[in-house]
């Protein structure tokens, strides 16, 4: 009788489910996956089922983050975080290099306008904090975005690059990986999230304040020590291989219980241990109902593989 029940349960949580896919899909145009093939700064591609490669696209240019690079990173996390065939994305970097960090030939003007005298310098202030706080948002937008996001370092990761893989939930490299708090050497403090979220990340302040104060370069050997990164592989096929591999199988779990996963694990960097339990109960007392729970129980005892509903 049970399992009838438990049957019939799953089977109208299926309908209904599928239901509002539907109505979902009816109403959105294709205007989210035309958009994501036309970024110039990034390559988007959908290399297996519910996993989403947004790749770095300048190679040309050691994939330096350039005006147009900073905008399109919060428009595409921001589709990403949306879109119900995304369910976990990989980071890499195409050509030499995964990047060189701010582009220094496209911003030296603005940065030279910062320290022109005869504006105002409240004013000023004012204008150049906003700006700074847009360049936050594209690393911050990883950071919020709730599917996993695994990021694939090879060769140089300078500046802005520790920035992004920073907000990043899962960090790989290849052996020639090389990882640089840049920002010092051009006469600043690193302001886009390095300083925010890398202690947290290593566990060793006195490490993180070496590096951002000597701009010290870090090999991947000592990346992994120090735990900025979790594996090291040979080279970059092999990298993105295992990178691709952990991405697929992510996306084969709930999608419920990915992201509540990944919203938990953030909150509770950021909060007390009671308060995040508290927050974790709250969470779980409306996902707990989701027909993903008896998929993956049924699935688990039948020892076959689980399919879940878009979300």
């Amino acid at each position: 009788m049970a399992l009838f029940l438990g049957r019939r349960l799953l089977s109208r949580q299926t309908n209904a489910a599928h239901l509002l896919s539907r109505r979902m899909a009816s109403s959105q145009g294709g205007d989210d996956l035309e958009r994501l093939s036309q970024f110039e700064s990034l390559a988007v591609r959908r290399p297996s089922d519910f996993v989403v490669q947004v790749e770095l696209n300048r190679p040309e240019k050691r994939n330096a983050m350039n005006r147009v690079f900073w905008k399109e990173m919060v428009e595409c996390f921001n589709l990403l975080a949306i879109d119900e065939n995304c369910r976990v994305v990989l980071l890499t970097g195409a050509g030499k290099s995964f990047t060189g960090g701010l582009d220094l030939m496209d911003f030296g003007p603005e940065m030279m306008r910062w320290t022109a005298e005869g504006e105002d310098v409240s004013r000023k202030a004012m204008a150049l904090r906003r700006f700074i706080g847009e360049m936050q948002e594209t690393f911050s937008v990883i950071e919020r975005c709730p599917k996993p996001v695994i990021a694939a370092v090879h060769s140089a990761c300078i500046g802005g690059g520790v920035d992004m893989i920073s907000a990043c939930d899962v960090r790989y490299c290849s052996e020639d990986a090389v990882f640089q708090i840049k920002e010092v050497d051009l006469g600043l403090a690193a302001d886009v999230g390095t300083l925010q979220r890398l202690p947290k990340i290593v566990g060793n302040d006195s490490l993180v304040r070496e590096l951002a104060l000597t701009a010290a370069k870090l090999d991947a050997r000592r990346a992994l020590e120090i735990g900025l990164v979790s594996r090291v592989f040979p080279d970059q096929p092999s990298l993105v291989a295992a990178g691709l591999q952990v991405a697929k199988e992510i996306a084969a779990r709930s999608p419920v219980a990915i992201q509540g996963t990944k919203v938990n694990l953030n909150y509770a960097r950021d909060h007390s241990t009671a308060e995040s339990l508290d927050f974790m109960a709250t969470w779980n007392a409306a996902m707990l109902q989701s027909e993903d729970v008896v998929k993956a129980v049924t699935a688990q005892m039948a020892k076959t593989p689980a399919e879940f509903s878009k979300l």
